[in-house]
Order: C-alpha cells, then structure tokens, then sequence
C-alpha cells in the first residue's frame, strides 16, 4: 500500500502522520511525506529553513517506526491540496491521510478548504484524522 501524507507542523498534520505511520506499519506500506508551499518568495524560502528541524525529527521518528518512507518538497506554484492530490497520482497512491480541524458550524460554510478540496478530487481513498481535542491548540 502506498500512503500519502500532508506534512504540517500543527496539530492537525502531527495526526495525520500518526495516523499514516500506523496505516504503513498495519499494510507493511510505504509513506510518500509531502511537504507543499508555493515557492519563489523570500518568506516562502525562510519557511522552508524554519522546516529542517521538523524534517529531521520527523526522519528520526520513521526510522524508529521501521517503516519504509520518502519525503518530498514541492514548490512548484500549487495548493497543498493540489500537490496531495497529484503526488497520490503520481505515486499511485493507495491511500491520502489528511488531518482536520474541528470548525464551528459557521466555519463550515467557508469554502477552498484544502481537506475539501481534497476529499472532492482524489482519485483514492482519503482518511481524515482529527487531534485529540487535549492536542488542539
């Protein structure tokens, strides 16, 4: 089985890949981490600095898990929502474990949520995963 996770430093992403780890270790599968940003600009660049710690705990953390993974950065000028969608296709994907936020009723009705935007254009299945509600910040 091939998984595809969204990488995010929040709580909403730390479940995810939780939950992704746990998916890989269950199907002896493999994880494709994404991490997406549009790309080309200062703040953008300064970003991805500030994301090499996280990377390596995060390398650190699926060398212990014993699962087989790659990690991938895209700045190629897309939603995260697209790059998702299009690294599931590219890999042949399996499987895109998302993590979401609890919203209140009125957040709801927003539109261009990246776990919609998702969700409606996958062509695999799509696990979202909520933190635990002591985890959300």
């Amino acid at each position: 089985m091939r998984i595809v996770v969204g990488f995010l430093r929040s709580a909403e992403g730390q479940a995810a890949l939780d939950r992704a780890i746990d998916e890989a270790r269950r199907s002896d599968g493999e994880l494709l981490v994404v991490h997406s940003m549009r790309g080309g600009t200062r703040d953008e660049l300064n970003e991805v600095m500030t994301y090499r710690e996280e990377f390596d705990r995060v390398t650190e953390r699926l060398d212990a898990a014993g699962v087989k993974y790659r990690i991938v950065e895209y700045a190629r000028g897309h939603s995260p929502a697209q790059d998702l969608v299009e690294a599931a296709a590219e890999h042949d994907a399996d499987l895109i474990v998302i993590g979401v936020r609890r919203r209140s009723p009125v957040g709801k009705l927003v539109l261009g949520s990246n776990a919609q935007e998702i969700i409606l254009q996958a062509d695999c299945a799509v696990l979202a995963v909520k933190p635990k509600a002591d985890d959300e910040q």
